[in-house]
């Protein structure tokens, strides 16, 4: 059988009774979270890391049932090893880089999606949710012992909010009758359908596609099918317009079958059905058991603003895609590692109020990318109109023999990190004939050093990286210290520092923000500049 965080609803955080519920009054804490999902855990983790103090509030008592999101992009890992558990999760996760497109029988081309060497984490890994969201969740407890001002609290379900000059008020429902607290700070990640979002009465604006997709998880033994991801256009097995196949842990396989939008779903999931489009995909014979089903529609849907006054929102309460791409955990989990850093400097005093404008201009960007991707893959898989269809066709037969027309093949533009070229944070680039892919706004991309690798020299503060250039140790602006990473391309035998970050300068010197991505690059060291592009990157110019 599956581990228990997989196949029921485990309880991690049993209901307590608090302290806060025997007060008199309110107790106002810095910071509190609606929602123990992945990107509420992992807002305490990042605050708590900074001796913030979050207190997470969660209806439930644990993660929640079936696999639901699967493929966790290399960008998350980073961010969650930042928090210490990612390499647990790559441990578990099913690896793969490889991705494999048919139309039919035919296969019409494959692609990899890190072709380089040099990164410490995959592109991809496969991971139930559930198991992504425990050892995030045990990470917590971890800090919790060593003594972060960090808790969650299950059971705690959040019935209204007041917004107030200086404050938030939360009336919280628990097993033992209602307590009312107060927070500086609310973030909601309180999931797609959020309570808060409705609460406060905000919109979410976009489309709904007209299509529906059955998931189906099978635990089965069966080595026709590699550690990949097979998509299938129009497949001859015909229990579905398109497929989707992927590998989990535990000999789970997810299979997704477009389903067409006039279906009746109640039909259609029941397990007869289920297994007739099963059967029917994977042969006459093939033994396997269910674990978990589900249908789904496409959608691509934001709020006008991530931000109001002291509330917060972040990942799917604040933004939703299509599933295809794994943008919807992965873009939440951006959104924590943007936020995290910006939220602890105006908290402590180091930041003005309005550097968290920055995090609504910049996420709102990345939201908009991930629903113009996804948008754009929903439209290939699901064509609707007959020229579409044909045109779609045509591109499917000639990608098959012909370079140029796999680029317009889209089963899911799998999730990136975000580039934020235009954020008010980002310093004019002073590093001639610099990479493209390290330039203010970009996310750094991992480079090998010796054993160890960049991304976890960077950890999560301003750092001062210079590559083959002088500089002193540190430098301190306004409380915010930054320290110098010295490296020299020529102690790299294999070229990767100097490709990613010189390109065909022979120096360069890099402001990073906590979250990772440049905030200036020059050739040299400049103090003045640097100080200027520091007060910058925190909001100060």
């Amino acid at each position: 059988m599956f581990d228990d965080r997989y196949t029921l609803a485990y309880r991690l955080y049993p209901y307590k009774r608090h302290a806060d519920q025997d007060k008199g009054a309110a107790v106002r804490h810095p910071v509190v979270v609606m929602g123990g999902g992945p990107v509420g855990v992992a807002t305490a983790l990042d605050l708590g890391a900074q001796g913030i103090p979050v207190v997470v509030l969660d209806d439930h008592e644990g993660v929640g049932m079936g696999s639901r999101a699967i493929c966790f992009a290399k960008r998350s890992l980073e961010i969650a090893d930042r928090y210490g558990a990612g390499k647990p999760m790559v441990e578990k996760g099913v690896v793969w880089n490889l991705g494999k497109v048919f139309h039919k029988e035919d296969k019409v081309f494959e692609f990899n999606l890190l072709p380089e060497e040099g990164h410490e984490f995959p592109a991809f890994i496969n991971l139930q949710q559930p198991y992504f969201e425990s050892f995030m969740i045990e990470r917590l407890f971890e800090m919790q012992k060593a003594g972060a001002p960090v808790e969650i609290r299950g059971k705690n379900r959040v019935d209204s909010v007041t917004v107030k000059d200086d404050r938030v008020v939360l009336e919280v429902m628990t097993p033992d009758g209602p307590y009312t607290m107060e927070a500086d700070w609310l973030i909601g990640c309180d999931g797609a359908n959020s309570p808060l979002r409705n609460m406060l009465g905000h919109d979410f604006t976009g489309k709904v596609f007209q299509d529906s997709f059955l998931i189906a998880d099978i635990k089965m033994i069966n080595e026709n099918f590699p550690t990949e991801r097979w998509f299938w256009f129009e497949p001859s097995h015909g229990s579905g317009a398109s497929t989707l196949l992927h590998r989990q842990p535990d000999d789970v396989w997810r299979v997704d079958f477009q389903i067409g939008w006039d279906v009746d779903r109640k039909e259609e999931m029941k397990e007869e059905n289920i297994r007739r489009r099963l059967d029917a995909f994977l042969g006459k014979g093939v033994e396997y058991e269910m674990v978990w089903s589900s249908i789904y529609t496409f959608q691509c849907k934001r709020m006008e603003k991530f931000r109001h006054g002291p509330v917060i929102f972040a990942g799917d309460a604040a933004h939703q895609v299509s599933p295809f791409g794994a943008r919807g955990a992965n873009s939440g989990m951006q959104d924590i590692d943007n936020l995290g850093w910006k939220l602890g400097l105006v908290i402590n005093g180091q930041a003005p109020d309005s550097l968290l404008d920055s995090y609504n201009t910049e996420r709102v960007h990345g939201a908009d990318e991930n629903i113009l991707n996804s948008t754009r893959a929903t439209d290939f898989i699901t064509p609707k109109s007959e020229t579409s269809h044909i045109f779609r066709n045509a591109v499917l037969e000639l990608s098959e023999r012909y370079e140029f027309a796999r680029p317009l093949v889209n089963s899911g533009r799998l999730s990136l990190p975000c580039v934020y070229d235009s954020s008010p944070l980002n310093s004019a680039d002073g590093l001639s004939h610099g990479p493209e892919r390290t330039r203010p706004g970009a996310p750094c991309p991992d480079a090998p050093l010796g054993a160890e690798f960049l991304l976890s020299k960077l950890g999560g503060k301003f750092t001062l990286l210079t590559i083959d250039a002088d500089a002193p140790d540190s430098f301190e602006d306004n409380g915010i210290t930054v320290t110098r990473l010295a490296l020299s391309a020529k102690d790299d035998p294999t070229g990767a520092l100097k490709a990613r970050y010189l390109g065909e300068a022979k120096s360069g010197v890099y402001l990073i923000r906590p979250d990772q991505h440049v905030a200036a690059r020059r050739d040299r060291f400049d103090e003045n500049l640097f100080r200027t592009a520091l007060r910058r990157a925190t909001g100060k110019e």
